[in-house]
């Protein structure tokens, strides 16, 4: 018999517990983000009725379309890819937690679009852990000196990190990069830059989850265990 999306749902958050528990974690500490991108509102919803609380999405406009279809149904939700400086009014209208600033300059649209919509926009710092030329992010020795020019921002809320590692086919090929970006939270948290925040951390996805939670995610991004391949 084919599996439901909540049926898909219910193994992920399982899976999550358990690998939280099997590493000394409380399994509260980690968020599932349910990533919808290139599905329908329909599957979506679906998640959502079985227990998905945040859901991802990587394109605006898309997401638009999806948050009016899903306004009567209570979620958070989640911007994790690439953003545009242009698309910055939108994305501060939709989204609660924006994963992927990675310069000044899109921070300061974001700041500006926040304060102009009474709001202050919770922000992540992306970071590149792999020097991908294809990937947005900043490098780790550029995290810190952004992290002190967004501490300026009085609509941007920074509070941790996310990162997209290189493609693998090992899982355990991610462990490295995941216990690279805890490190450089630590490091930055470390600084006590003034209005900086360093808890969360954004890693982690269907293939590698399970060592990003072992590495100290609180928010593991996960789309094709739940909804399937794209649609």
């Amino acid at each position: 018999m084919n599996s439901t999306i909540a049926d898909r749902l219910h193994e992920v958050q399982a899976r999550m517990a358990m690998i939280a528990r099997r590493c000394g974690r409380r399994p509260e500490e980690i968020q599932l983000v349910a990533v919808g991108k290139t599905h329908r509102a329909e599957a979506i919803e679906a998640a959502m009725a079985a227990g998905a609380t945040i859901i991802g999405e990587n394109y605006v406009q898309e997401a638009r379309d999806k948050f009016a279809a899903l306004s009567h149904r209570p979620a958070a939700w989640h911007f994790i890819g690439h953003l545009q400086t242009n698309k910055a009014k939108y994305a501060v209208r939709l989204f609660e937690l924006i994963h992927t600033v990675d310069s000044l300059k899109l921070a300061e649209e974001l700041n500006r679009q926040a304060g102009k919509a009474g709001k202050i926009q919770r922000v992540l710092i992306q970071v590149n852990t792999g020097g991908e030329k294809s990937k947005s992010g900043v490098t780790a020795e550029q995290a810190p000196a952004l992290a002190r020019e967004l501490s300026g921002l009085e609509h941007l809320k920074v509070e941790g990190l996310m990162a997209i590692p290189p493609y693998f086919n090992d899982p355990e090929a991610s462990r490295p990069h995941f216990a690279a970006l805890r490190e450089l939270r630590d490091r930055i948290a470390a600084l006590a830059i003034p209005g900086i925040e360093m808890q969360a951390l954004s890693m982690g996805m269907t293939g590698d989850f399970e060592a990003a939670i072992e590495e100290g995610a609180t928010l593991v991004r996960i789309g094709s265990a739940i909804f399937g391949a794209r649609a």
